[in-house]
């Protein structure tokens, strides 16, 4: 319900604001099929992945099955329809395009992981309410979206994407690892608004990096559909990591109950989540420095710098 008027002030808003479609004739219509399976799909492997430890592993298994075929359905449908949501070959056709959809669902699995562990610390280690938790936030969430207005794309056109990508995500790992180390008796500003810096300066770094890179080398008639994939594979990476984090963090949690004090233990687990969220971010940032073959005067441009604001 919070987020409900704002969708609402959303489209409202974007009849005036946004400019009329230049070409309304050549629309080819919207690929309803594909979304449907697309996004079952994904409702599928989060709830498989999210129930593991307490469905039966047939259930499971059927439901990975159940995953698998609902994609194996998107890609046939794709094929075959006139304005296909995610065109065949588009992957193929750009090297780039698909290394960054690989590390921005990595990079995601971070961010959303300590978006939501370092929620329930604050809330069920610290004491914290609702209110008092979604202040502690502005101070990341300020860094984060002034960075990302100018500063970024800055530093993107002075010292090149990859790099961007790598001090970007670096910064990311290192404030998971500072979350990662937060006692049960912790104060905000010496154990959470640190990290929460951190990862605020290198998400708006690297997440505008990654959009950058998908877009290097893609036609400008194609942009707009590299940025969304993008995008896409964040929201993708989030839930599908969100469910191995909790996964993670509840088994760890209970396999040093026994032995540990609940709070001691609980606090354990999100330490696990943080762990393993600055693993996921880590394989990204290799596989960026790696794979990505941005050329070497490659920068932001205006059309393009636009699209780095971080969802």
């Amino acid at each position: 319900f919070v987020n409900l008027p704002i969708g609402l002030a959303a489209v409202t808003l974007c009849r005036p604001l946004l400019d009329s479609d230049p070409k309304p004739h050549t629309r080819g219509g919207f690929d309803l099929p594909g979304a449907l399976l697309v996004t079952a799909s994904l409702v599928v492997a989060v709830y498989a992945i999210i129930g593991a430890g307490n469905n039966p592993l047939a259930v499971t298994a059927l439901l990975l099955l159940l995953v698998a075929a609902l994609m194996v359905a998107f890609a046939a449908v794709e094929r075959r329809t006139a304005a296909p949501l995610v065109p065949p070959g588009i992957f193929a056709s750009s090297r780039n395009l698909t290394v960054s959809n690989v590390v921005m669902a990595l990079a995601v699995v971070g961010v959303i992981g300590w978006f939501f562990f370092s929620a329930l610390y604050l809330q069920r280690v610290l004491g914290y309410d609702s209110l008092a938790t979604g202040l502690a936030y502005l101070p990341a969430t300020i860094t984060l979206g002034v960075i990302s207005q100018g500063p970024a794309a800055s530093a993107v056109n002075r010292f090149g994407i990859k790099p961007m990508i790598i001090v970007g995500m670096g910064l990311m790992v290192l404030g998971l690892l500072l979350f990662a180390r937060v006692p049960v008796g912790g104060s905000f500003l010496v154990d959470v608004l640190p990290g929460m810096i951190v990862l605020g300066v290198g998400a708006a770094l690297g997440f505008m990096a990654v959009i950058l890179a998908s877009t290097t080398g893609i036609p400008e008639s194609e942009a707009g559909l590299a940025s969304g994939l993008v995008n896409t594979s964040q929201q993708m990476g989030g839930a599908l990591g969100l469910a191995v984090l909790a996964a993670v963090a509840a088994a760890y949690t209970d396999s040093v109950a026994g032995s540990q004090a609940p709070l001691v233990a609980l606090n354990s687990g999100y330490h696990a989540a943080f762990l393993v969220g600055a693993g996921c971010v880590t394989l990204g940032a290799l596989i960026a420095t790696t794979m990505l073959r941005p050329p070497k005067d490659a920068g932001p441009e205006p059309s393009n710098a636009q699209q780095g604001t971080i969802g």
